[in-house]
């Protein structure tokens, strides 16, 4: 059974969701503060976090920063505003999506569903062989293995990160468009907001190199051979 963490601080809207969510199959663990919620990631793995971007004690923001030091735990963030600060904080904090209030369950389930599927990224496979790894400049990327590696340094990305990753290094030399990108990386089946995109590449460009991706201006971005 998946485990959801939401930690909101609106009594309503967490116990609406958690129930929501409980209808759906989920096993619904809650917080109404950001240290409660931070100690319990610490205490019970969880494969999903929920966290509201306005927690007392701990705000959403400083929690997410929190979890990133030691986990790659998907986290989406659910916000009560959907202006740029709000929605560009939280992914600059290492969010891997956001939703903004209120929230619509069957929304909510399918961006859920949609993480835990970038969560385990599958190794493509040939009939004969293993994918060889793939070479750009210090980076080497192990399709199979789903290890990168920069000047031999084993590198640490969120899973929505290496499939962004792949994703470019599939196409090496091809300006993906960012609705692309959101529909063949985020899994999105309807138009979502370029601003996701746009803020995990420049996480990954912090990780990988601000050289090795290419900004094509008004059309989208590009791996360098």
């Amino acid at each position: 059974m998946t485990h959801v963490l939401l930690a909101e601080d609106d009594h309503v809207i967490r116990h609406t969701l958690a129930l929501a969510l409980e209808r759906y199959g989920y096993h619904v663990s809650t917080a109404s503060d950001g240290l409660t919620a931070l100690e319990m990631t610490r205490t019970t793995p969880h494969d999903v976090l929920l966290l509201d971007a306005m927690l007392p004690a701990l705000d959403g923001i400083g929690l997410c920063r929190k979890v990133r030091e030691t986990s790659q735990t998907p986290i989406l963030f659910i916000s009560a505003r959907g202006d740029s600060l709000d929605v560009v904080s939280g992914l600059e904090a290492g969010a891997d999506d956001y939703i903004v209030k209120p929230v619509d369950t069957a929304v909510l389930v399918a961006r859920i569903r949609s993480l835990l599927r970038r969560a385990t990224p599958t190794p493509p496979t040939t009939p004969h062989e293993h994918p060889q790894p793939l070479t750009f400049g210090d980076l080497t990327i192990d399709p199979h293995g789903l290890e990168v590696h920069r000047a031999g340094t084993l590198l640490a990305l969120t899973p929505t990160e290496l499939r962004l990753l792949l994703e470019f290094a599939a196409h090496p030399g091809v300006v993906m468009a960012r609705q692309t990108l959101l529909r063949n990386v985020w899994d999105y089946a309807w138009e979502g907001d370029s601003r996701v995109v746009d803020l995990c590449v420049q996480r990954l460009r912090s990780k990988i190199g601000t050289d090795r991706i290419e900004t094509v201006r008004g059309f989208g971005y590009k791996m360098r051979r």
